[in-house]
Parts: structure tokens; sequence; C-alpha cells
């Protein structure tokens, strides 16, 4: 995040977030906070939604004390970013308020039967997306580092399958690619 600090306009981030970039060296006039169900109008039609996700905030000594979100980018395209997010009803009432996503970022891998209720579970993520009812589906959180037991390439192919012959596209670039 330091490396890109000169390069950055503003930082869009969930409420108690901005501390930590202030921290990284970010001044506090580039950072703007949202709550859960807000709003913010970029000009013209763009807009950014702050909208719920499941999982905790912090580490160590100060745990849950920021909000953990999800986020939608709507404009002329409308790109839904699930963030680390276990499976909740939120989804499912982020697809029925906004209807025709382009495009769902979900996270997908370093899942863990104990960490179920704060990372999509193989058998819940096909869930998440048909909530959502977005075009097209590209997962991220896999197969760059290993935090679960989890062979690396498991996340990749799990949603491969669970995808075969549903209404989306997955999106499945190579590690790497842009």
């Amino acid at each position: 995040v330091k490396s890109i600090k000169n390069r950055v306009g503003k930082v869009i981030c969930p409420l108690g977030v901005g501390e930590d970039f202030e921290y990284w060296g970010f001044s506090s006039d580039k950072i703007i906070e949202m709550d859960s169900n807000e709003t913010l109008r970029l000009g013209g039609e763009m807009k950014i939604h702050c909208l719920p996700a499941r999982h905790f905030s912090g580490r160590f000594l100060n745990s849950n004390v920021t909000l953990w979100a999800s986020f939608l980018i709507d404009g002329p395209k409308r790109i839904y970013l699930s963030g680390d997010s276990g499976y909740d009803t939120h989804f499912l009432e982020i697809g029925k308020k906004y209807p025709d996503i382009d495009l769902a970022i979900m996270e997908n891998g370093q899942y863990n039967k104990d960490w179920n209720l704060i990372h999509d579970m193989p058998d819940m993520l096909p869930q998440a997306i048909a909530d959502l009812h977005p075009k097209a589906v590209m997962t991220v959180h896999n197969s760059k580092f290993a935090l679960s037991k989890h062979p690396w390439y498991e996340p990749l192919d799990n949603i491969y399958r669970a995808s075969q012959g549903k209404p989306y596209k997955l999106l499945t670039p190579m590690i790497g690619e842009k």
C-alpha cells in the first residue's frame, strides 16, 4: 500500500479503516470512509455503494473495531467486489437491490470448516453467485498464498465444476495475467 501511495487519488474504505491508511502515510483528505449501505456519488452516473459482508476486522488486540464491507461500483457497468465474506442473506439482498451486475469479483479459497462464517466454503460460493445473478464471475483470494490446508488449485477446480451450465461466464485468468 505504501508503494502506491503517491499514485492514489482517493482511498475509499469501510469505517475505521482510514486510520490505517493515515498510519501508512496517506493524507486524511485522500481518505473517504463509508458505512454499510452508504452511497458515494463520484460525478455523472458513477457511484460506489458500500455494502454488507460477513467477516471480522482487525487482528490481535484491536479486533472488530472497523467495519468489514463489500462494494459495488455502479456506473455504465456494475462491478461487485465481495471482499472476504462468509455466506449469508446479504448476497441475496444485494442481488435484489442491485440487479444486472455485470461482473462479480468473489472471494474463493483459503477456506476451512472452522472459518465457514467468514469465508465462502466451496459449497456456498455457487449459492452466493446465484443470489447475485451476475453476468460474469471472477474469483480472487485463491492460488497466491496458503492460509488454509487445501491444495492451491482446489478453489479454482471447485468453481469451474460448479459453474458448468450456469448462466454466468466464469473468468479464470492465469496467475499473473492482466
